[in-house]
């Protein structure tokens, strides 16, 4: 699911998802990530890629990792990009950054 919501912001980047309960991972090659986690394993957890300025625009890739990514000679990654509960976080989230314009 994608989210384009207008700024300006009150705070950066970092801030806004952290304000928004998410936390802040950096993968092995260096790309910036936030999660919010409800299991105790780390999985399931909301993902999102984030991109833009908290300036002006930002735009927010979301999905549901349902389990940690299984890797061998082919990627196996168990996204949900879309239906009632990725819908409902994406509202959340929306709804938390709006509360933080300027």
């Amino acid at each position: 699911m994608k989210l384009y919501l207008p700024g300006p912001f009150r705070f950066n980047l970092d801030m806004l998802l952290r304000r928004c309960g998410y936390g802040r991972i950096v993968n092995r090659q260096g790309e910036v990530s936030y999660v919010r986690v409800f299991g105790r394993s780390g999985y399931p957890r909301f993902h999102v890629y984030v991109e833009g300025d908290a300036g002006k625009e930002i735009r927010v890739n979301l999905h549901l990792d349902q389990k940690q990514p299984s890797y061998g000679e082919h990627t196996a990654h168990s996204g949900e990009y879309d239906g009632d509960v990725v819908e409902g976080e994406g509202n959340r989230i929306q709804g938390c950054m709006t509360a933080l314009r300027q």
